[in-house]
């Protein structure tokens, strides 16, 4: 069937004028502060030694992740808040699902590589060094982006191959796969399934996984000194919160057959745009090591600013 449709128009948060720059205040406030936030810890780990851990390499690739998955949403959201004809083109469209889904894909199998390297870390401290090499960690993150490409690719074939004939508003104001199954021109019902089988499965395994894994983790704790215990269960809570914040969003949208929820564009625009604020929060806040090296980091900077 022939594809007509050159644009789509997005229905977004508001029609109001005015919520419409509340919207576009808001957004830029926390999308400033989630990009700002998550280079400030990539940066703070990249100079600091002492966070030279596979587990703080991982922590920089999943910072990178969250202000990438915070940038293909946040800014067309401040745009088309102050726009009264809120469009995006086709090819736009195709590029926003293709990024949307890496990147969502990579942050997934990131929490999956730190929960790994806190196993590791935990119930084998002996060979830790060993399993956790440096090359051993490029190339895990390496076949994190193979396999993040590999899931993209397979979305944007399912979106490219479907006809649109006639309707072309999008109640959202981002672009997706489900939106657009709903406004095909052919029976999408076994195309739904993939896309459920495909990014649905994903993240249901994955959270199963992660909090399988976790709970082997804090069983085997019960054989470590009371320190060790401490610093150990305050990594991996803070690594649970964001399993939690980041899947629970994530298995809302991409768990379910093609329906509408009164809550669909709070929760799309929290996993766009609120996990991402709060993960670097999360690591700042519950990370000794970290704050501490953030401290010394702004300590030397107005250091080096006097003596200027």
């Amino acid at each position: 069937m022939k594809n007509n449709v050159t644009e789509f128009l997005l229905i977004g948060l508001t029609q109001d004028p005015t919520k419409g720059k509340i919207v576009f205040v808001i957004t830029l406030a926390f999308y400033l502060a989630t990009v700002l936030g998550n280079l400030l810890i990539i940066v703070t780990i990249k100079i600091t030694p002492a966070l030279g851990s596979p587990m703080y390499f991982f922590l920089t690739c999943l910072s990178f992740c969250d202000a990438c998955l915070s940038t293909i949403t946040a800014p067309r959201l401040m745009v088309d808040s102050l726009r009264e004809r809120k469009s995006i083109s086709y090819d736009e469209c195709m590029i926003q699902i293709f990024t949307g889904h890496f990147f969502g894909c990579m942050e997934i199998l990131i929490l999956i590589l730190m929960a790994y390297d806190r196993y590791v870390a935990i119930c084998k401290p002996l060979h830790y060094l060993t399993i956790m090499s440096r090359k051993v960690c490029s190339i895990l993150v390496a076949l994190v982006w193979l396999a993040s490409f590999v899931h993209s690719v397979a979305q944007i074939v399912v979106a490219l191959s479907l006809p649109f004939c006639g309707p072309n508003l999008i109640d959202n104001y981002c672009c997706d796969l489900q939106p657009l199954l709903r406004l095909a021109c052919t029976d999408t019902y076994i195309l739904n399934l993939l896309v459920v089988f495909n990014s649905g499965a994903l993240c249901i395994v994955s959270f199963i996984m992660l909090m399988i894994s976790y709970t082997v983790i804090l069983y085997s704790l019960r054989n470590h000194s009371k320190e060790g215990r401490y610093k150990a269960l305050s990594t991996c809570s803070s690594h649970i919160m964001v399993v939690f914040i980041f899947f629970g969003p994530c298995i809302f949208i991409y768990s379910r057959p093609l329906k509408t929820f009164a809550a669909d564009k709070m929760v799309v625009l929290f996993y766009a745009i609120g996990a991402p604020f709060l993960n670097p929060l999360i690591y700042t806040l519950r990370n000794k090591e970290v704050k501490t090296a953030m401290g010394k980091l702004w300590s030397s900077r107005k250091t080096l600013h006097k003596k200027q």
